[in-house]
């Protein structure tokens, strides 16, 4: 059974790995205030849930919604997991080519390959982090579901519409983690 000594060695990790690491919740940011309003302007009231359903990464700051510390260990350790790739991302490739690269390379809606390709990264950790703690459950028809909206829908800014495509990538990430 996962517990809180587990999520605090994930928390310690990331510290280690990424010194500036800090979560912060939305709703003491200014700046999550404005990309929320920014958000709702350009997707016509749309994106409405960025303050409440989304956990967003800028740099080493993790910003996380007012539900945050309801939440389950496993779903908080998963999203730490997720957002840790975002930070390895963006260490990579350097915060202004990773944060040019997913906004708006090669468009900012409807074909934006690399916002596609750092979210594929980061949800194939989110599986198997779920995977490692409860197993075949992870990959329910619903969180199956859940992950292939995000790329589709206006909640990533319908970054990829080729739904079959992102179908493929997802039972492919599946099988590659139930084989390990």
């Amino acid at each position: 059974m996962f517990n809180k000594e587990e999520l605090d060695k994930i928390l310690a990790e990331t510290k280690i790995e990424f010194p500036d690491f800090e979560i912060i919740e939305k709703k003491d940011s200014t700046l999550m205030k404005v990309i929320d309003v920014c958000l709702k302007i350009i997707t016509f009231g749309q994106m409405n849930m960025f303050m409440t359903g989304f956990i967003t990464t800028l740099g080493q700051k993790v910003y996380v919604t007012n539900s945050w510390k309801q939440g389950s260990l496993i779903g908080q350790a998963s999203i730490l997991r997720h957002e840790r790739v975002h930070m390895r991302q963006a260490k990579k490739y350097g915060r202004f080519l990773f944060s040019f690269l997913y906004l708006m390379v090669p468009l900012p809606i409807g074909f934006a390959y690399f916002r596609k390709k750092f979210e594929q990264e980061a949800y194939e950790e989110s599986m198997r982090a779920l995977y490692e703690h409860i197993g075949e459950g992870a990959f329910l028809h619903h969180n199956r579901e859940a992950i292939i909206t995000q790329f589709i829908s206006a909640n990533y800014f319908w970054m990829w519409p080729w739904r079959k495509d992102l179908e493929k990538w997802y039972d492919a990430a599946a099988e590659k983690i139930k084989s390990r």
